[in-house]
C-alpha cells in the first residue's frame, strides 16, 4: 500500500523506503513480540565474540562486540528488525512533514533508565546534541542523517529538524551508536559512560571485563515486559576462532555470533549444534587512494579490477559462503540494488590499460591487510596472484589490527578494508564514498556521484530513487574507487536449545532480547557468577 505524499502522515514502525515508510507496522511488531514465552527462569545465555568490547560508552562504539554491548544496555528511538526495517524502540510512533524536513517522534510512556530515573524527550534531545558534537567523536555524528536540531516539545515528544529532506531518517536513527543516555551525563561528564552503564536497554550491567567476560542481567523495568527472555547474558571473548568453536561444541557457550567460514563444516557436523547463515552486504574492499599516483589514473584502477576472478575469490576467501562482488558496495541484499555488467577477468586488457597509463613495465605495489578479520590476508594474497599476469607486482603486508587502525585506515594508499552491511544504500554511500563521507578512504571525489546520492536521499518517490541510485552504482562501477570482489554471508552457530536467534544481515544487529533457551538435553546451565 502506498500513501500520497501531499499531506502529513502517521508513521508507526517504518520500512526502508518512503513508500513502505508510510505503512503502520505496530501490529506486525506486536505479533513478533508475542512469539514465545520468556525463557527458563534464571537461565543464562552464554554468547561468544571474537574480540574485546573495549568501549563501554555506547556513543563511541566501533566494532561488533561493542555494538552488541550498546544494544544490550541501551535503546535508541528506533531499532532494526530481522529484515533491517526500522521498528519502534523508545519511540512508539512517528510522523513526517510533507517535505520530509521535520520529523516528530512520540516516546513510550513510563520509560526509565537503569538508575530508576525517568527517560524523557529532554534526554533524547541532549543525547543527540552530544552525538552531533564533534568533541564526542561519535561515529553516529555523520550517520544519523542531516540533523540540524533536536528539541523536546513536551516530555514525550521529540521534534527533529533536518537541513535537507531525508527519507531514511527512521532507519538511520537505528545506527548502533545513536543511543539515548541521561541528559545530565550527555551535557556533563560523558566519560562516566566509560565506567558505568546507565541506559534504558533490555539488560543492566553486572560486570565488565572487556578482554574476557561481560555479564548483564534482565532489566525488570524494560518497556517490553515479555522481554528479555533470559535472566542473564554472559559475553565471553575468544580471540582464537578454533577455541571459540570448540567451546560451543563442548557446551561451554550457547551462541557464537560470528562463525569463520573455515569453521563452518566442523560445527555443522557437531552434535547439539546448529549452523546458520544469511546472505549479507558485508564486504572486503581493496581501497586505492584516488588522489595520488598511480591510482589517480582511472585506467590503473580499471586494470586492477579486470584481473580479478570473482568466482574463485568467493571460493578462496569465503569458502563458498558468499556472493560475487562487482566493485560497488551494493548487492542484491539491499533495496535499490542495480545490476551492472559483470566484470570478468581479462588480463590482456588490464595490461593494455596499464601501458596506456604509462606503466608498460608493470607496477610495484604494497597491499596492506589487517589481521582482523582473518579473511583480509587471503583476499590480498589471491589478488596478488590474479594481478601478476597483467603486470601488477604486489607485495602483501599483514599487520596487527590495532596498528592498522592507527597507521593505515583512512591514511594508506593501498589496503584491504572491511565493512558490515549498512541499513540503507544511502548510508553505505554516505559513509564511505561521497566526497564528504567521514570514512572516504579512497579520496574519490566525484561531484556527479555526490549529486545523485544526495538527490536520492531527498526523494520520496521510490521509482525515482531507484533510477538515481542505479546511476550512482553505474558511475562507481565505471570509475572503480575500490575493488569489491566478494560479499560474505553472515555465519553463526548455536546450541540446539537456543530459541529465537537468526543472524541479521547487518553484523551490528543481534536482538538478543528476543532470544530464549530451551532444554538442551533437559538441563539449564546456570551462571557460575554469584554476583
Amino acid at each position: 500500500m502506498k500513501y500520497s505524499l501531499t499531506r502529513r502522515r502517521f508513521l508507526a514502525g517504518s520500512a526502508a523506503t518512503v513508500a513502505t515508510l508510510l505503512m503502520p507496522a505496530a501490529g506486525r511488531f506486536g505479533q513478533a513480540l508475542a512469539q514465545g514465552d520468556v525463557g527458563i527462569e534464571g537461565a543464562t545465555l552464554r554468547v561468544s565474540v571474537d574480540q574485546a568490547a573495549a568501549v563501554l560508552n555506547p556513543l563511541r562504539a566501533r566494532v561488533n562486540p561493542e555494538y552488541l554491548l550498546a544494544e544490550l544496555l541501551y535503546s535508541g528511538l528506533t531499532r532494526l528488525d530481522a529484515e533491517m526495517r526500522p521498528q519502534p524502540d523508545l519511540a512508539s510512533e512517528w510522523e513526517a512533514s510533507d517535505d520530509l524536513r521535520q520529523w516528530t517522534f512520540h516516546l513510550r510512556q513510563g520509560l526509565k533508565f537503569h538508575d530508576g530515573s525517568s527517560c524523557s524527550a529532554e534526554d533524547v534531545a541532549a543525547s543527540f546534541a552530544a552525538i552531533l558534537d564533534p568533541k564526542t567523536a561519535s561515529p553516529a555524528q555523520r550517520n544519523v542523517g542531516p540533523i540540524q536540531a533536536v528539541t523536546a516539545s513536551d516530555a514525550t515528544t521529540v521534534v527533529i529538524e533536518l537541513s535537507a529532506p531525508y527519507a531514511d531518517l527512521p532507519t538511520s536513527l537505528a545506527y548502533p551508536d545513536a543511543k539515548i543516555v541521561p541528559a545530565d551525563i550527555a551535557r556533563g561528564d560523558l566519560n562516566r559512560l566509560s565506567r558505568e552503564a546507565i541506559g534504558t536497554g533490555p539488560f543492566k550491567l553486572v560486570s565488565f571485563e572487556p578482554e574476557s567476560r561481560i555479564v548483564v542481567e534482565r532489566n525488570t523495568e524494560y518497556y517490553a515486559p515479555e522481554r528479555p527472555r533470559v535472566a542473564r547474558v554472559e559475553v565471553l571473548v575468544y580471540p582464537d576462532t578454533t577455541a571459540e568453536g570448540s567451546a560451543l561444541i563442548a557446551g561451554d557457550t550457547d551462541l557464537m555470533l560470528e562463525l569463520a567460514a573455515t569453521e563452518y563444516e566442523r560445527l555443522n557436523s557437531a552434535d547439539g549444534v546448529e549452523t546458520l547463515h544469511v546472505p549479507s552486504g558485508q564486504f572486503l574492499n581493496v581501497n586505492m587512494d584516488c588522489s595520488r599516483p598511480p591510482f589517480d589514473d582511472v585506467r590503473v584502477r580499471q586494470a586492477l579490477a579486470l584481473t580479478v576472478d570473482r568466482e574463485a575469490m568467493v571460493a578462496f576467501t569465503a569458502n563458498g559462503f558468499g556472493t560475487q562482488g562487482n566493485d560497488t558496495p551494493i548487492n542484491a541484499a539491499y533495496p535499490f540494488y542495480a545490476k551492472q555488467p559483470k566484470r570478468k577477468p581479462d588480463p590482456a586488457r588490464a595490461k593494455a590499460l596499464l601501458e596506456e597509463a604509462g606503466y608498460g613495465g608493470g607496477l610495484d605495489l604494497t597491499l596492506v591487510a589487517s589481521d582482523s578479520p582473518p579473511t583480509r590476508t587471503p583476499l590480498a594474497v589471491a589478488l596478488r596472484e590474479m594481478a601478476a599476469p597483467a603486470g601488477f607486482r604486489i607485495e602483501v603486508q599483514t599487520i596487527a589490527h590495532s596498528t592498522y587502525l592507527e597507521q593505515v585506515w583512512k591514511k594508506g594508499q593501498f589496503y584491504v578494508g572491511f565493512y558490515n552491511m549498512q541499513p540503507t544504500v544511502d548510508s553505505v554511500f554516505s559513509l564511505l564514498y561521497t566526497s564528504e563521507a567521514p570514512w572516504n578512504e579512497t579520496h574519490w571525489n566525484n561531484a556527479e556521484f555526490d549529486r545523485l546520492v544526495a538527490e536520492a536521499s531527498q526523494t520520496a518517490d521510490e521509482a525515482k530513487r531507484s533510477e538515481l541510485y542505479a546511476r550512482a552504482q553505474q558511475l562507481m562501477h565505471e570509475q572503480v574507487p575500490s575493488v569489491i570482489p566478494v560479499f560474505f554471508d553472515r555465519l553463526a552457530a548455536r546450541r540446539e536449545r537456543v530459541e529465537g536467534f537468526e543472524p541479521n544481515p547487518r553484523g551490528a544487529v543481534q536482538r538478543l532480547d528476543f532470544v530464549g533457551l530451551g532444554g538442551d538435553s533437559g538441563e539449564s546451565r546456570e551462571s557460575s557468577d554469584a554476583g
